[in-house]
């Protein structure tokens, strides 16, 4: 009889033992973890102004790695969304903005500054993740635009900062499966959509032999 045990549980990542189950499965979430679940993440940035010592193209690059807050279930993938609209709807993306100016003395740009107008729950992980540092009366404006998207095709979508399986020390046939999100996610609501997707997948392969 499978038996699943928590060891670790907190908002940034979980940690259970798992006795008499296929590894195979255990192994599916892992990977779906890391490479499947979709999160928000800038993905199209417009410079309005941009007096920094930093390219234009850094600065995107930077603000695209920048983890998101990502609310559950609120935004659908792009190739998922009803809209059709190469350029996104308000379904399937989100924009964030920044407006941040030196004055007389430099000072350094942090992801705090990033503000999303339109859904007060699209944030970054984290206020202090420096972006630029601005010389006196030197400026940075930008228009972006995040969207979901997953960690196999870019890792600036990857949800889990660390996933790892282990066989358990104290027991055949145990494993441990480690989960360490980046924030994007609460760490259960990272599993738990890890093997929702693995169920999704299950299911359509099963659909599809049934048909043969």
């Amino acid at each position: 009889m499978s038996a699943v045990k928590i060891k670790q549980i907190s908002d940034k990542d979980v940690d259970i033992v798992v006795e008499n189950f296929d590894i195979a499965y255990l192994n599916s979430v892992r990977r779906l973890s890391l490479s499947e679940v979709p999160v928000l993440a800038i993905d199209d940035v417009v410079i309005l102004e941009n007096t920094s010592p930093v390219y234009d193209e850094v600065l995107a690059h930077r603000l695209g790695m920048i983890p998101l807050v990502t609310p559950v279930d609120r935004y659908s993938l792009p190739s998922e969304c009803d809209c059709n609209n190469p350029s996104g709807c308000p379904k399937c993306r989100v924009m964030i903005v920044l407006d941040a100016s030196a004055g007389e003395s430099p000072r350094t740009v942090y992801s705090g500054e990033l503000i999303c107008p339109e859904d007060k729950d699209v944030k970054p992980v984290s206020d202090r993740i420096p972006i630029v540092k601005l010389a006196p009366n030197q400026k940075v404006k930008v228009e972006a635009y995040a969207r979901m998207g997953r960690g196999k095709d870019h890792a600036k979508w990857q949800a889990a900062n660390i996933a790892v399986l282990l066989e358990a020390k104290n027991g055949k046939g145990m494993y441990e499966l480690k989960l360490e999100t980046n924030g994007s996610y609460k760490a259960s609501t990272l599993l738990t959509k890890s093997i929702q997707l693995l169920q999704k997948q299950i299911k359509t392969i099963s659909e599809a032999v049934g048909e043969v």
